[in-house]
């Protein structure tokens, strides 16, 4: 698994329309990382000490929740 790499999600984020860091985050990586499984984004996000804060702020604790909030938000 990669690991995540925050001086290009800045970059990214910079010309992102979306509010929500986790959304941004969540972007960023289907675009930089080309991932769209939702297991995947999640276990990216986890592997990361800010990605589980991100996480852990909107109490997602699997990716199932991931999903859950990608599609209700």
């Amino acid at each position: 698994m990669a690991t995540f790499d925050w001086n290009e999600y800045k970059e990214f984020r910079k010309f992102s329309s979306q509010e929500d860091k986790l959304k941004v985050a969540i972007d960023f990586i289907r675009s930089y990382y080309k991932m769209n499984s939702t297991s995947d984004l999640y276990e990216m996000l986890s592997n990361d000490d800010i990605g589980q804060m991100m996480l852990a702020k909107r109490n997602i604790t699997d990716a199932e929740g991931l999903e859950n909030f990608m599609f209700l938000s």
